[in-house]
């Protein structure tokens, strides 16, 4: 099972920038999709970026488009999400998870495995 464990989140001001981190462990990075999602209180799980296993496919959901990029590093098994122009909205728990399946959409319900999550707050 592939374990995932996020960090870099913190209190930022608007327009102030984070870098997330995702870094992993178990098994072979390479084989999975993995994607980033932000939650408030109350709310559903969104996705915000996700990318594929072979780095090739990246998605973005539209209120991020421009700011924010994914990227992967293979050899430190971690996977970044880069958040610029950082806005109050964009606060939010933040989870990365990854999928070993080949076919999905950066949303929940394709993804099965889940690290804890870091919280992002944008506040002056």
């Amino acid at each position: 099972q592939l374990q995932l464990v996020e960090s870099g989140g913190g209190l930022v001001q608007p327009g102030g920038s984070l870098r997330l981190s995702c870094t992993t462990s178990g098994f072979a990075l390479d084989y999975y999709a993995i994607g980033w999602f932000r939650q408030l209180p109350g709310k559903e799980r969104e996705g915000v970026s996700c990318i594929s296993a072979s780095g090739g496919s990246t998605t973005y959901t539209d209120s991020v488009r421009g700011r924010f990029t994914i990227s992967r590093d293979y050899a430190k098994n971690t996977v970044y999400l880069e958040m610029n122009s950082l806005k109050p909205e964009d606060t939010a728990v933040y989870f990365c998870a990854g999928t070993w399946s080949r076919e999905w959409l950066c949303e929940r319900k394709y993804f099965d495995s889940w690290g804890q999550g870091t919280q992002v707050t944008v506040s002056s």
